[in-house]
């Protein structure tokens, strides 16, 4: 069952999508749908509904990671459904974790390769509107980098602006209003930090904001969450760190552990000291705390 979302990648290449997968279909002999999503979170809500209904199937999700998480959150409660992803989106970073990424748009592949098993993060969200609960395919981004997909999100819906340059505009911007967070965070029962910090991400993968490879240790298949505690550097600090973090050399640097300091971990809990903050699981927007 292909699932895809229509607004990925500003739309381009939908109709030769939904082309190449009824010609592989009919090539295949492969019993395939395709569902065109309406909505916001309507991929989890439809792929749910044919896992109570129907039985479990190969969901394909056809988008960026937020289409990927949708998909995820709506089959993982079905023990005999898979998932599958033909990256559309402007992101598409959890492909990234994948030597061989590119067969991803192989729809073929799609549709008769193997699968693996990978990680999913499962959290839990207390505000004062109540409790959400869900699972995340990628990454959290909390303080710098959550306020730069929050912002990248609102630019992109902006005529002529593209994801990526939407992404460094955002950058940009919150370089110069350097604001973080101020958080006590707790790994695996042992608090590691209280106070003010400029970003906290807790990974699956490696990969976030299109390719910015922040934390380098993480693995999608090794069982154990990547936490990286970036303390409350000068914007000056932030413009020399921002190459190397791109690129995944930030903890090459010397002295880096002055700056950042990295975990693997089962578990983390991460409350903030003033009040409610946005969390961005897999680019979406998420309150967090009281």
């Amino acid at each position: 069952v292909f699932i895809i979302n229509p607004m990925a990648g500003q739309g381009k290449n939908i109709d030769k999508l939904i082309s190449n997968i009824m010609s592989v279909s009919t090539e295949l002999n492969a019993d395939t749908e395709i569902y065109t999503t309406q909505s916001v979170g309507d991929a989890e809500v439809y792929v749910r509904d044919y896992c109570n209904t129907i039985g479990p199937a190969r969901f394909i999700a056809c988008g960026g990671d937020g289409t990927l998480s949708e998909v995820l959150n709506g089959a993982i409660d079905c023990p005999l459904a898979e998932i599958g992803v033909v990256p559309m989106g402007t992101g598409n970073d959890f492909c990234r974790n994948f030597e061989n990424r590119d067969s991803f748009k192989n729809v073929a592949l799609q549709i008769m390769g193997e699968t693996t098993k990978c990680d999913a993060i499962k959290y839990k969200t207390e505000t004062t509107e109540g409790i959400a609960e869900g699972y995340c395919v990628n990454m959290f981004n909390i303080g710098f980098d959550c306020n730069v997909a929050v912002m990248t999100g609102e630019m992109k819906k902006k005529p002529f602006i593209s994801g990526s340059m939407a992404y460094f505009a955002s950058i940009l911007v919150n370089i110069i209003k350097k604001k973080g967070a101020d958080l006590r965070v707790e790994i695996d029962g042992e608090v590691k930090h209280e106070g003010p910090l400029l970003l906290n991400p807790v990974a699956n993968g490696s990969y976030c904001g299109g390719g910015i490879k922040s934390n380098p240790y993480a693995s999608v298949q090794d069982g154990y969450l990547s936490v990286n505690i970036i303390k409350d550097v000068s914007q000056l600090g932030i413009v020399r760190l921002l190459p190397h973090y791109m690129k995944g050399t930030h903890m090459e640097l010397k002295n880096i552990e002055k700056i950042i300091s990295t975990y693997k971990c089962k578990k983390v809990v991460i409350t903030p000291l003033k009040g409610e903050i946005i969390i961005s699981p897999d680019g979406e927007e998420l309150k967090a705390g009281r």
